[in-house]
C-alpha cells in the first residue's frame, strides 16, 4: 500500500488526503494546531472550485451548501456606478459557502482511511535521491512515498525547498464576517444584497450565503463581507477595529452601514493580505520512490481579488489525485510540477492585474482608473472567469 504525509489539514490538506485515502492510500494527516476549527467566514469558489471537488468525489452535498453569485456591479462610495450589474452565464457563476460548512464536507470525505495527528509542528523535510521522503517534528520522523506540503503561506516545506519564494505583504488588511440571518438586518427590496464598492485604499464586497428562513441542509446562512484596507493589520481589539471600519466607510452606500451595524466583534476575522514573489522554482521534487509537493497557498499564496486561493487549491488536490492514479509515483511528481506550475503563474498573473486596478492611490489615479475600469475590469473579470470556466482535471 502507497503511503503519504499531507502537512496541513486546511482545506486543500483535507481535500487531498481525502482523496488519496479513498483511492486506497494509507494517509497521514498533521496539523500544527491543537484542534482543527475553521473560520466562521465563507469562501467563494468559481466554476473550476466546484468541478475540482466534483473531481475529488466532494461534490454530492456541494449543492446543499452553496449560494450562487450573480454579479453585483461596481460603486464608487458616493453610489455611482463604475461597473452595472451583468446577466452571468450559469457556467460562469461562482457559489459562496459557509467555511464551516465546507470544513465538514471535508472532514465527512476523509472516512476512516486517514490518520489524523494534531499538534504536530513539522520542522524538517527530506527530499533526497536515495531516500524516502519524511518530515520530523525534532522528535520523531515520518517517511512516506510522497509527502504533501498543504502548510500554507508559511510553509516549512517550501521555504526549505524553495527558498526563494519570500513572502512579501501586498500592502493591505482584509476583515471578514459572517452575520446570521437572525441578526442581519432587513434590506429594503431595491438593494442589493451582493455587490463591490471600491475607494481610494478601501473596498467593500458582500453577498447572500442563502435566502433568509430557508429550511436548507446548512443552518449557517446570512450575509458574507469583506472589507480591505491599505496598511498594516490593527492590533486593537475586534471591537475598536470594528468602530474603526464603521468610522471608514462611514457614507458609503447601502447596505455597508446597516452590515456594519449588524457585526458582532466575535464574527470579525481580521488577515493581512500576503503573496509569494516570486513563486516557487517548482511545485515537485522527486525523491527515492515518490517525492514531495506544494499545494494551495504553499504554492502559490496571492491576493484574495479574483477569488481564486481556494479554488487553486482543489485543482491541485483534483489534478494529483488524477495523476497519481494514471502514472507511476515519480512521474506523477514531476507530471503534478509540468501542470500545475504554467496555470498557477497565469492565475497569479491575472490576480496582480486586478490588484493594481483596485489598490490605485491619489487623485489622478483614481479619476484614471474610474474611467477605466468599466471597461478594463470586466475583460479581466472575463479572462479570469473564462479560465475558471475552462479549467478540467487530468483525465
Amino acid at each position: 500500500m502507497r503511503s503519504s504525509v499531507v502537512i496541513g489539514a486546511g482545506i486543500g490538506g483535507l481535500a487531498v488526503a481525502g482523496a488519496l485515502a479513498r483511492s486506497g492510500w494509507r494517509v497521514t494527516l498533521v496539523e500544527r494546531a491543537d484542534r482543527i476549527r475553521p473560520e466562521p467566514t465563507a469562501v467563494v469558489l468559481w466554476p473550476n472550485g466546484v468541478r475540482a471537488l466534483h473531481a475529488l468525489g466532494l461534490g454530492a452535498g456541494l449543492d446543499a451548501i452553496a449560494t450562487p453569485l450573480p454579479d453585483g456591479g461596481v460603486r464608487r462610495p458616493d453610489g455611482q456606478w463604475l461597473v452595472q450589474p451583468r446577466p452571468t452565464p450559469a457556467d460562469r457563476m461562482p457559489v459562496v459557502v459557509h467555511r464551516e460548512d465546507l470544513h465538514d464536507a471535508l472532514i465527512a470525505g476523509l472516512g476512516d482511511g486517514v490518520e489524523l495527528r494534531t499538534g504536530v509542528t513539522v520542522r524538517t523535510v527530506r527530499a533526497e535521491s536515495g531516500a524516502r521522503p519524511s518530515v520530523g517534528d525534532g522528535r520523531h520522523t515520518i517517511e512516506a512515498d510522497l509527502v504533501i506540503a498543504a502548510d500554507g503561506t508559511d510553509s516549512v516545506v517550501r521555504r526549505q525547498l524553495a527558498p526563494e519564494a519570500a513572502v512579501v505583504s501586498s500592502g493591505s488588511a482584509a476583515w471578514r464576517a459572517v452575520i446570521p440571518w437572525y441578526r442581519a438586518p432587513r434590506l429594503p427590496a431595491d438593494t442589493l444584497p451582493a455587490g463591490e464598492v471600491l475607494g481610494a485604499g478601501y473596498r467593500f464586497v458582500s453577498a447572500s450565503l442563502g435566502e433568509r428562513g430557508s429550511s436548507g441542509a446548512s443552518s449557517r446562512g446570512g450575509i458574507y463581507w469583506v472589507a480591505t484596507a491599505a496598511g498594516a493589520p490593527r492590533p486593537e481589539p475586534p471591537e475598536t477595529q470594528l468602530a474603526l471600519l464603521r468610522r471608514w466607510y462611514a457614507g458609503w452606500p447601502a447596505p455597508i452601514a446597516d452590515l456594519l451595524d449588524a457585526t458582532d466583534p466575535a464574527d470579525l476575522v481580521q488577515q493581512e493580505i500576503r503573496e509569494l514573489r516570486p513563486l516557487p522554482r517548482a511545485y515537485g521534487f522527486p525523491a527515492g520512490p515518490g517525492g514531495v509537493v506544494l499545494l494551495g497557498d504553499a504554492a502559490h499564496a496571492m491576493p484574495p481579488h479574483l477569488g481564486q486561493g481556494a479554488c487553486l487549491a482543489f485543482e491541485d488536490a483534483a489534478t494529483l489525485a488524477a495523476l497519481l492514479r494514471e502514472s507511476r509515483l515519480p512521474d506523477a511528481v514531476v507530471a503534478y510540477d509540468r501542470v500545475r506550475r504554467p496555470r498557477a503563474a497565469a492565475v497569479v498573473r491575472q490576480t496582480r492585474r486586478m490588484s493594481a486596478v483596485l489598490q490605485a492611490r491619489g487623485r489622478l489615479a483614481l479619476r484614471a482608473r474610474d474611467a477605466a475600469l468599466g471597461t478594463l475590469s470586466p475583460r479581466l473579470l472575463a479572462s479570469a472567469a473564462a479560465s475558471a470556466a475552462q479549467w478540467r482535471p487530468p483525465s
